[in-house]
């Protein structure tokens, strides 16, 4: 079997840190044929599209790949706790997507938590911004009223950004990074990082496991 290929990058001006692991699951196969049986439910907390519940042992698996990430690229040497993680299909055609959706955002705003995504099929890979007025790339608890009231401040000003997934620059954010998908890879990247799945407006938003944007995505806590 041959091991995870574990590349480490800094990105935006901030230079946080990123990891993309290739072969991040030792049989990628038999995940996709889980997620054919698996059962989808719409997606909470913003998510634009389905969830479904990942097989057992799927971290197991992932954790010699995992462990080295967050010791190496993380430098994380106590515990780590799992928060939630899924199957997850982007479904959401462009003009039903919320403002919220058609913005960067960050998941949590401690620098404890980390996000993760794991590519499992076609589709479009993770883009990372930095939002022009501010210079903010991450937001943290101490930046977070801040950079709200400026956004709604822009939004009140601008109106709404144009229906579409943010995947390329904007008048209001610029992207800093951008992960290409590939089949078993992942992106691994502080939660508070503002970004967004870098989706195409010719993108396939099938709810088909087989033929839409397949994703596990994770959130860890480190402790």
């Amino acid at each position: 079997m041959t091991p995870p290929d574990i590349v480490a990058r800094r990105i935006g001006a901030e230079a946080q840190p990123i990891a993309i692991v290739d072969g991040f699951h030792p049989d990628p196969a038999a995940l996709r044929a889980a997620a054919l049986v698996a059962r989808f439910e719409p997606g909470r907390h913003h998510y634009p599209g389905l969830r479904a519940a990942l097989p057992p042992g799927y971290f197991a698996a992932v954790r010699p790949a995992l462990t080295a990430v967050l010791a190496g690229v993380f430098d994380q040497r106590g515990g780590v706790s799992l928060l939630d993680a899924s199957f997850s299909i982007v479904t959401t055609p462009p003009a039903r997507l919320s403002v919220t959706q058609r913005l960067p955002h960050v998941d949590a705003t401690d620098p404890r938590r980390i996000a993760l995504v794991h590519y499992l099929g076609a589709g479009d890979g993770t883009a990372f911004f930095r939002h022009r007025a501010t210079g903010f790339e991450t937001v943290d608890r101490g930046r977070a009223a801040g950079y709200l009231d400026m956004l709604n401040a822009e939004l009140r000003r601008d109106g709404a950004p144009p229906a579409a997934y943010v995947a390329d620059s904007t008048p209001l954010f610029e992207r800093t990074a951008l992960v290409e998908a590939r089949p078993n890879r992942a992106v691994i990247y502080r939660s508070a990082l503002l970004h967004s799945g870098a989706i195409q407006p010719d993108a396939v938003l099938s709810p088909d496991p087989a033929d839409g944007r397949l994703t596990i995505t994770a959130f860890l806590s480190l402790t």
